[in-house]
C-alpha cells in the first residue's frame, strides 16, 4: 500500500536511522488519542506494512503533568478504554500505561524503542508535549517522527503567524481546499503483520493499566498522586462519546447554531472542544459529518479569498457559523502556537496591546481579588461567579461568557500580567479543553490578540475591547443560566 500521509504533516525529530530488522514499529500516542481518522497512527501503520514489522501502540499517562487531576485523568482513561476496544480486533499490540507514582514510567519509551525500527508520535504545539518530544528525540537511537494530526490544514502549510482571523481566513480561502485530500483513513490498521508479544521484562516492570478499575469513578483514581479536588466532570471522554456528541450536535444543535451559540440560556454550543483537545475526535471527522449533511463537495464552491466569514463555503448560515469556529479560529490557534514558542506568554501579545495595557497597569481598580477568590467564585458579580461555577463543576464555560470571564479578571487583578497568569491557571486547571492552542487564543484575545484597538480609551483596559456583565445581561438572556449556576 502506498503511504498516504501528506509529507507536510511529517516532521523528523532526530537524525537517527530506521532499524529495518528491529522487532516492531512503535506509535507513541500522546495527543491524537484515537484509533480512527488519525494521520499519526496511519503513518505508523504505513511503516509497519513497508518494513513487515508488527505495530505496537503505546498510550501512556503520566501522573505529574501540570494540573493532573481526577477530571483530566478520567477523561483520558475513558479514551484509553475506547482505544483498547477499537484496536482489539486488529493486529495492533495496544499497550496502555498509567503511572502510579512520579517517575514510575521513566524508561518505558526507551525500552520499547530499543526494539523499534522507527518511532512515530504526535506533533502537538503546546503544553509540555513539544519539550517532551524534543527530549525523546535527543535520547532515542532510532528515527523519531512527529506527525501533525491536528486539523484540516497542516501546521507547516503556513510559513508565518497570522495576526488576525481575517488575515488567516483569507489564507485558508486560498490554500485549504488543496489540503483536504487525502482525508485520514477511518480504519488505518488493515493488512498489518501479525501482532507482537511484548517482552516480560517490559510488561513486568511497567504493567498494563487496569483501565476498567481506573474508570470506576473517584475511587478508581484515589490512589494516584494527582489533584483530587478537581472532580470528575459529568462528560465522559473517549471516541465513542465524542462521536455520539457529534451526531447529536449535527442533528439537533446545528439548526439555530448561528443565533443560539452565544446565548447563555440556550446552551447552543457544540460541546466538541474537549474531544478535539484530547484527540478523541478528529477535525476531519467533524468536517465530513457536517458537510455530508450540507450536501457539499470541494467542486461545489470556489472560495472568494476575501477574508469574510459569510459565503465562504456555500452552505447554510448555521454551518458557516460553525465552520468559522472549527476551521478559522481553531486552526488559527494552532498557527500561532506552531510559530511562537511564547504563545501563552505576555511577549506574544501585539505591541499595541502591550503598550496600552502597560500604560494603564497602575490605574485604580474598584475591585481586586486573589486567585483563591476567583477559584471560589467569590466576587461581587453574580454573572461572573456563575461562569466560574460552571467551569469548576462542568469543566467548561458557555461561549460568550468565557470572553466576559476573562475581561473581568483583567479588570479585577493588580496588573495585566497577573491577569494573564490567573486566566491560564484557572482555565488550565478546571477546563476539559484547557492546555490547548485554543486556550491560548481565547485567553490572549482577552488581552488584544487577533483584535484591534477600541475607542474610547478606558481605565485599566486602555484601548483593549471592553465588556461588562451589565451589558451582557441586557444583550443576552441569562436568567436560566443564573438559576442553574448562581
Amino acid at each position: 500500500m502506498t503511504p498516504r500521509v501528506p509529507p507536510l504533516r511529517i516532521r523528523c525529530v532526530n537524525d537517527a536511522p530506521v532499524h529495518d530488522h528491529a522487532s516492531w514499529v512503535l506509535y507513541w500516542m500522546t495527543a491524537a488519542r484515537r484509533a480512527a481518522a488519525n494521520f499519526s497512527l496511519e503513518r505508523a501503520a504505513d511503516w509497519s506494512r513497508r518494513l513487515g514489522r508488527p505495530l505496537v501502540v503505546l498510550e501512556a499517562l503520566r501522573c505529574d503533568y501540570p494540573w493532573a487531576s481526577d477530571r483530566l485523568h478520567r477523561f483520558i482513561v475513558d479514551g484509553m478504554r475506547d482505544n483498547r476496544l477499537a484496536l482489539s480486533g486488529t493486529a495492533v499490540t495496544y499497550f496502555p500505561y498509567v503511572e502510579d507514582a512520579p517517575g514510575a514510567g521513566r524508561g518505558l519509551l526507551a525500552a520499547l524503542a530499543e526494539h523499534a525500527a522507527v518511532v512515530v508520535t504526535d506533533d502537538f504545539p503546546t503544553f509540555f508535549l513539544p519539550r517532551m518530544v524534543a527530549a525523546a528525540g535527543n535520547r532515542l537511537a532510532v528515527r523519531l517522527e512527529a506527525v501533525d494530526a491536528n486539523g484540516l490544514l497542516p501546521m507547516a502549510a503556513a510559513d508565518r503567524e497570522h495576526p488576525t482571523a481575517y488575515a488567516f481566513r483569507r489564507f485558508l480561502q486560498r490554500e485549504l481546499l488543496a489540503h483536504l485530500d487525502p482525508f485520514p483513513l477511518e480504519d488505518p490498521c488493515q493488512d498489518l503483520p501479525p501482532a507482537a508479544d511484548l517482552p516480560a521484562e517490559i510488561t513486568e516492570r511497567w504493567p498494563a493499566a487496569a483501565l476498567d478499575d481506573l474508570a470506576r469513578g473517584p475511587q478508581g483514581l484515589a490512589s494516584l498522586p494527582i489533584d483530587h479536588s478537581v472532580t470528575i466532570a459529568g462528560l465522559r471522554g473517549g471516541s465513542a462519546a465524542a462521536r455520539s456528541r457529534l451526531r447529536a450536535f449535527i442533528d439537533a444543535g446545528l439548526p439555530g447554531y448561528a443565533e443560539l451559540r452565544n446565548r447563555p440560556d440556550d446552551g447552543g454550543g457544540s460541546g466538541l472542544s474537549p474531544y478535539l483537545h484530547f484527540g478523541h475526535l478528529s477535525a476531519h471527522d467533524v468536517f465530513r459529518e457536517l458537510m455530508l449533511g450540507e450536501g457539499w463537495s470541494p467542486e461545489s464552491v470556489v472560495p472568494p479569498a476575501n477574508g469574510r466569514r459569510a459565503g465562504w463555503w456555500g452552505v447554510s448560515p448555521n454551518a458557516e457559523a460553525f465552520l468559522d469556529q472549527l476551521v478559522t479560529w481553531r486552526e488559527l490557534g494552532f498557527n500561532v502556537c506552531h510559530h511562537r514558542e511564547d504563545h501563552d506568554r505576555w511577549t506574544s501579545l501585539p505591541a499595541w496591546a502591550r503598550r496600552t495595557l502597560e500604560a494603564h497597569a497602575a490605574d485604580p481598580r474598584e475591585h481586586r481579588y486573589s486567585i483563591a477568590d476567583f477559584a471560589a467564585a467569590a466576587t461581587h458579580d453574580p454573572l461572573w461567579n456563575a461562569a466560574q461555577r460552571q467551569l469548576v463543576r462542568e469543566g467548561a464555560i458557555q461561549n460568550y461568557l468565557r470572553m466576559l470571564w476573562g475581561k473581568k479578571i483583567l479588570e479585577w487583578t493588580d496588573d495585566p500580567r497577573q491577569a494573564l497568569d490567573v486566566m491560564l491557571e484557572l482555565n488550565n486547571r478546571y477546563a476539559l479543553d484547557g492546555r490547548d492552542p485554543n486556550s491560548a487564543t481565547g485567553i490572549c484575545w482577552v488581552l488584544g490578540r487577533h483584535d484591534r484597538p477600541w475607542a474610547p480609551e478606558r481605565p485599566v483596559f486602555g484601548t483593549i475591547r471592553y465588556m461588562s456583565s451589565a451589558n451582557t445581561a441586557r444583550k443576552l438572556p441569562v436568567r436560566r443560566y443564573l438559576e442553574r449556576f448562581g
